[in-house]
């Protein structure tokens, strides 16, 4: 218990509650990719943390609407400069991710092009 705090006297089950309820409560594309903008301001750094928000996404998009994002068709330059754009715009992201949308929710090669995709997107070498 983290008495004192904002979290109050809340045992963990309930914290586990309320923030499942935040997550449930996002029902459209563009309330679930203001999340993700939300998201990257609040944790600007691209190793661990891109990884972690892009399969948020994936698993968000699929509970919520029965898609995820296809990464193969998002190139790195497009991504990376939507995302650093998306703190005061997030108009291009948004595009970006709507035009990659599948419904290949279920399809495990779509799942780990998705993970391969992650890592390529933080490698520090050429971006094309």
């Amino acid at each position: 218990m983290l008495s004192g705090s904002l979290i109050g006297d809340q045992s963990g089950s309930d914290i586990h509650d309320h923030v499942a309820q935040i997550f449930v409560d996002i029902r459209t594309f563009n309330e679930i990719a203001d999340k993700y903008v939300e998201m990257n301001v609040a944790h600007p750094f691209m190793e661990g943390n891109g990884r972690s928000m892009r399969i948020w996404l994936d698993l968000i998009l699929k509970k919520n609407l029965k898609l995820c994002v296809d990464w193969s068709k998002i190139s790195k330059r497009d991504y990376l400069a939507a995302m650093e754009k998306s703190v005061t715009n997030s108009t291009q992201i948004k595009a970006l991710l709507q035009s990659s949308l599948t419904d290949k929710i279920n399809d495990r090669e779509m799942f780990m092009k998705g993970v391969d995709y992650s890592y390529y997107y933080e490698q520090e070498n050429e971006i094309t």
